[in-house]
């Protein structure tokens, strides 16, 4: 038996329904993801650069557009995600093969994302527009990652699940989708899902950095 055929896998799914999971969980999430990212380093630049990319919208439909092109498919993707969760059965005790170990792995990282998502979208978007009226502050999120050790250890764990989530899931993308098709060009592939899961990794963690470095003025 094939590495491949001996991982854990869950129960079938209708064709369609796992094509649209996993191709919304490339198009359009795993790009805003990259975008988001990208959009936090800004906080190296100050308060005033990373509120302009991060928190203001310069149009007054952006918000609404965010919701239709991410919000819904995360939410799609979720359930997606969950319904597989709950059909799977680990076997890596028969079958000790590394794409079995990249499979459950996989699987945990998606688990941390719903909760680390979860959170994250409440706290930094929700909370203080429905509640506070405004934007989060960037002094509020700096001051939480340079005092306040939980929020920080959440955020580089999260980082952390959402850079392996994506570069592994663009891997098993490629392959529900046919574009590697056979084991060599899996193996081919396999260095630019690291290379993929390095850079989203620094990008995240260096936007961290830059807002711990920053929370030491709000103390």
């Amino acid at each position: 038996m094939s590495t491949q055929a001996a991982a854990a896998v869950p129960q079938k799914t209708p064709l369609l329904q796992s094509r649209l999971g996993s191709f919304l969980a490339v198009v359009p999430l795993s790009i805003w993801v990259v975008n988001h990212l990208w959009d936090n380093l800004a906080a190296f630049q100050g308060a005033e650069a990373w509120q302009s990319s991060v928190t203001q919208y310069k149009h007054p439909y952006a918000q609404i557009a965010t919701f239709l092109i991410v919000i819904l498919p995360l939410l799609f993707h979720t359930g997606w995600g969950v319904v597989r969760l709950l059909s799977f059965r680990p076997n890596n005790a028969a079958y000790p093969y590394y794409s079995n170990l990249k499979y459950i792995l996989q699987r945990a990282a998606g688990v941390a994302l719903i909760f680390f998502l979860g959170a994250h979208m409440w706290l930094a978007f929700l909370h203080p527009r429905l509640v506070q009226g405004h934007a989060e502050p960037f002094a509020d999120i700096a001051r939480e990652m340079h005092f306040h050790p939980p929020t920080i250890t959440v955020y580089v764990l999260g980082v952390l699940a959402t850079a392996y989530h994506i570069a592994n899931g663009l891997q098993g993308f490629a392959m529900g989708w046919g574009l590697l098709a056979s084991e060599r060009s899996m193996r081919r592939f396999e260095p630019w899902s690291i290379v993929i899961f390095l850079v989203l990794l620094a990008m995240g963690w260096g936007a961290i950095f830059a807002l711990y470095r920053a929370g030491a003025a709000y103390g």
